[in-house]
């Protein structure tokens, strides 16, 4: 069973129905204990990075991602829930993320060509061979970001995915047993749903 982490803010209604759409079995979870009953837990985010990180407080969440990510189980994190795994944030100085990764979270500088936020389909570029979540996508293939703030991880080795919106930026990470993207899965049509279903059978496999 996959959970979906419902801290009070979060895409849970989209992802869930995409899950149930690829007749996966999935739940919404409130509670760290429910973590107890799954293989793999997806972390999803919409909304500011001290927001995220103080409803995660408030739900007594943060040591149970770190727990579970420590000890080796699937987890995944779409949009905020990606910028979370990191260090901190420049939307919200003074705020720490769960750590999970060494880096910070930068801000887009807009400029005519390319506004903040981008809002829209963009190319992901697969930079990690072998990431077992781009199993039968296309490189390059078009996937749907809503996002100001980017995240700039400090091992660079994590980088499974680039984006290009006036920088080439990080837009997913692998390693081991964590893998997060800044795009929306599943809002992102056939090549988001393959993403989900690589991520069950990656977990399944785990």
């Amino acid at each position: 069973m996959i959970g979906i982490i419902d801290y009070g803010m979060g895409n849970l209604g989209s992802v869930s129905n995409a899950l149930r759409f690829l007749e996966l079995d999935a739940k919404i979870i409130t509670r760290k204990q429910d973590m107890d009953d799954c293989r793999a837990v997806i972390l999803p985010g919409v909304g500011a990075f001290a927001d995220c990180m103080g409803h995660l407080v408030e739900y007594d969440f943060v040591d149970a991602i770190k727990d579970w990510a420590g000890a080796g189980k699937p987890l995944m994190g779409i949009c905020l829930g990606l910028q979370a795994l990191f260090d901190s944030s420049e939307e919200s100085p003074g705020t720490d993320g769960l750590g999970l990764f060494k880096g910070t979270v930068k801000r887009f500088t807009p400029s005519v060509e390319f506004k903040v936020p981008q809002i829209g389909w963009n190319r992901i570029h697969e930079v990690q061979p072998g990431c077992p979540m781009f199993d039968g996508i296309e490189n390059g293939s078009f996937f749907y970001l809503v996002h100001s703030y980017y995240v700039c991880p400090e091992e660079a080795a994590i980088v499974a995915g680039t984006t290009d919106y006036g920088i080439d930026y990080c837009s997913c990470v692998w390693k081991d047993n964590v893998f997060a993207t800044q795009f929306h899965p599943e809002k992102s049509q056939a090549a988001g749903l393959r993403m989900l279903r690589n991520f069950w059978h990656w977990a399944e496999g785990r």
